[in-house]
């Protein structure tokens, strides 16, 4: 097979033949990518009606396509020699996406994918052998849902302090039970890109051609990106749900959550405030909720210090909750100055 790099015309998309498309945005991931490729053969390998008490299913047709975010490592030769052995029945795909930012490579993907659903992966996840089925048949019992995340489980290099578990979900850790959950529109904590599985059709008629976030670069700790695109899909009259049926495993490495990483990290959420909370409102609406989100912001930083006093500075959970507040009240200004508002 060849390895080419491709690129996305804005008039023409291909043909729409599969059932299913993985797509894995990377950047400099050939040190992740194998193990990912690993379970991602034990997908391949994974037939309906394995398990006890599930009635078999035909086969699904679908395929693999890795965006390589302007890598520098070796992840195209990785991606080469993968495909060497890949199970032709699935096909293995590459494109490159020169532009940085995690949007950019989901945009590529979208375009380039051949089926009507796309799941995204990050090169630090892991699913679980049934995690396509699993979405396939979440996506046809729930025909209204333009997108739905996976249930994520942390695979920590280092387990956590109990101190730091309130700030996983930033991390996307998703655990929310059992059920099926339809995320309100209102609700901020809407699912993470990592494990997110999305209808092509409502991808392609929601999302404008300039979105405000556009994922973390060298240059900057903007995130955001994943909640913005969700907006616009809400704002379209699809529907966003959790599916508990489809697991997934976040590889955590150690520095992730040393404070290193973590105050910049949160930063970043804190500054893509105004774009991920105005962009779900009315226009009409926004002059008043403005306001409104700053005195609220403004009481979570008086609990907080108040809270912790003179320990808030020994409390990394309480400083990281500390900066994001900040962040988000400089967030307006932010986008203000750069003429983005």
């Amino acid at each position: 097979m060849v390895l080419t790099a491709s690129i996305p015309c804005p008039t023409l998309t291909p043909e729409v033949s599969l059932d299913f498309s993985i797509v894995i945005c990377t950047y400099n991931g050939a040190s992740r990518l194998p193990e990912l490729f690993e379970r991602l053969k034990q997908c391949c390998q994974f037939r309906p009606g394995d398990d006890a008490g599930r009635d078999a299913e035909p086969s699904l047709q679908w395929e693999i396509l890795v965006v390589d975010n302007n890598s520098s490592d070796e992840t195209a030769a990785l991606v080469r020699q993968a495909q060497e052995d890949w199970p032709e029945e699935y096909p293995l795909r590459y494109c490159f996406e020169a532009q940085q930012g995690a949007s950019y490579a989901r945009e590529l993907g979208v375009h380039e994918a051949k089926a009507g659903l796309i799941g995204f992966l990050d090169d630090d996840n892991l699913p679980a052998p049934d995690w396509v089925y699993e979405a396939y048949r979440f996506a046809q019992e729930y025909p209204h849902a333009g997108a739905f995340g996976s249930q994520i489980h942390g695979d920590y290099e280092v387990e956590p302090a109990e101190e730091l578990k309130p700030l996983l979900p930033f991390l996307a850790i998703v655990e929310r039970g059992k059920e099926p959950l339809r995320y309100d529109s209102l609700r901020r904590m809407l699912p993470p890109s990592a494990g997110l599985v999305v209808r092509r059709e409502a991808w392609l008629e929601s999302m404008p051609e300039t979105c405000m976030l556009r994922g973390r670069n060298q240059d900057s700790m903007l995130t955001g990106e994943d909640t913005e695109a969700l907006t616009y899909l809400l704002r379209s009259g699809w529907e966003i749900w959790y599916n508990p049926a489809m697991h997934l495993w976040h590889r955590i490495p150690h520095w992730r959550l040393e404070r290193s990483y973590l105050i910049p990290f949160f930063q970043g959420i804190g500054l893509s405030r105004y774009v991920t909370r105005m962009q779900g409102m009315s226009p009409w609406l926004r002059p008043f909720a403005l306001p409104a989100y700053v005195v609220n912001d403004l009481r979570k930083v008086a609990l907080l210090v108040l809270r912790h006093g003179f320990r808030l500075r020994q409390n990394l959970t309480a400083q990281c909750q500390l900066t994001l507040i900040l962040y988000s009240l400089r967030s307006p200004l932010y986008f203000w100055r750069m003429g983005r508002t």
